[in-house]
C-alpha cells in the first residue's frame, strides 16, 4: 500500500477547495513558475540545481530528468530522487490527491539508478527501489520493489531486472 496521510474535509465542499490548507497560494504560484521553466530546460544540471535549491527536493548525484516532466506543485519538498536515475519525457510525479471528503499527502521515494518510463505517474507514498525501470505510460499506486520492471495500470511486477 502506500504511506499517505489522509485528511478528511467537513465544510460540504470537495477537498480541492481546502487547497489553501495544502499549500498557500503563493508558494504554489512560485513552485509552478519553477516546474513550469524546468519543464522546457534542456540543461540537466540546471534543473537540478532549481530542484533542490528553489524547490526543496532531494535530488541525487547525475540525475537526468526529461523534457516536460512535470512534478507536484504543492508540496515538489516530498520528492526524492536517488542518483543516476533517469525520469523520463512527461512523467508525473504527485505528493498529493484530492479526492471528494479527503485530499492525501505522502512522500515519493525514487532509488537510485531508477528508469521512469514516458508518461508514467507516481502517486503520493509511494517508493520505488533501486534499480527498478517503470515502464512507459505506467501508473503506479503501491511501492515498487528493488530490482524489478513494472508496467501497465495499475503497476504490476512484469520481471526482474537483475539479481
Amino acid at each position: 500500500m502506500r504511506d499517505v496521510k489522509s485528511h478528511r474535509v467537513s465544510n460540504g465542499k470537495n477537498s480541492m477547495h481546502s487547497m489553501g490548507q495544502v499549500c498557500g497560494l503563493a508558494r504554489a504560484s512560485y513552485n509552478f513558475i519553477i516546474i513550469t521553466l524546468c519543464r522546457v530546460l534542456p540543461f540537466l544540471r540546471l534543473k537540478n540545481f532549481c530542484y533542490r535549491h528553489l524547490l526543496g527536493m532531494k535530488v541525487g548525484k547525475d540525475v537526468s530528468v526529461g523534457l516536460m516532466a512535470m512534478f507536484d506543485i504543492f508540496l515538489p519538498h516530498l520528492i526524492t530522487i536517488g542518483s543516476n536515475s533517469v525520469i523520463g519525457y512527461n512523467v508525473t510525479i504527485l505528493t498529493h490527491e484530492f479526492l471528494v471528503k479527503e485530499y492525501r499527502i505522502g512522500r515519493v521515494n525514487i532509488g537510485d539508478e531508477v528508469m521512469l518510463g514516458a508518461n508514467a505517474t507516481i502517486l503520493p507514498g509511494v517508493t520505488i527501489g533501486d534499480g527498478s525501470v517503470v515502464a512507459a505510460g505506467s501508473v503506479v499506486t503501491k511501492d515498487v520493489p528493488p530490482g524489478v520492471m513494472v508496467g501497465g495500470v495499475p503497476a504490476r511486477i512484469i520481471k526482474k531486472t537483475h539479481g
